[in-house]
Formats: C-alpha cells, sequence, structure tokens
C-alpha cells in the first residue's frame, strides 16, 4: 500500500490521521481507494470530471503527477503521495 500524507486542513475527513494508507497501480486507484475508505475526501480532491482540482497539488514521492502521467502514474507499494492544497492569499 502507498502510504499518503494528509494536509491538516483534510484531516477531519481522514479521523485526524496525518498519514494514511491506500492500495492501487496508478494515483488514481490509490485516491479511490481513499475514498473508500474515507468517504469524502474523494470530492475534495477530484472534480465532477474525475481530474484532480486546480487548487490541488498531487506529489508522487517528490514529483508533480501533472510533470508525469497525472491520475495515470503507476503507483509501487513503498511510494507515498502527498496532497497539498493551494493557499490563497495577500
Amino acid at each position: 500500500m502507498a502510504t499518503i500524507r494528509i494536509p491538516s486542513t483534510m484531516r477531519t475527513l481522514t479521523r485526524n490521521q496525518a498519514e494514511v494508507s491506500a492500495s492501487g497501480a496508478t494515483v488514481r486507484e490509490v485516491l479511490s481507494d481513499l475514498d473508500a475508505r474515507y468517504p469524502g475526501i474523494g470530492a475534495r480532491l477530484l472534480d465532477d470530471r474525475g481530474a484532480v482540482r486546480r487548487y490541488v497539488n498531487v506529489f508522487l514521492n517528490e514529483e508533480d503527477i501533472r510533470a508525469l502521467r497525472e491520475l495515470d502514474t503507476p503507483v509501487k507499494d513503498a511510494d507515498r503521495l502527498t496532497l497539498i492544497p493551494a493557499m490563497a492569499g495577500g
């Protein structure tokens, strides 16, 4: 299973856990499993078309998935996904 780092703004959806595990062969499958384990988190990460929301960054290990194969990026059991919501301010 991959390890997923949960940002503090989403931890209420994961029972206040900073890291959780989910399985899948691709980022899409891992996020789907994450949503099955912690209902509601998928809606915070993906839009109505199933794409990663504009204001959410997903990193596989140290690489932004947008620079890889996006949701179709392969995931290994030892991999770490990090979810980072974009911050607005001024």
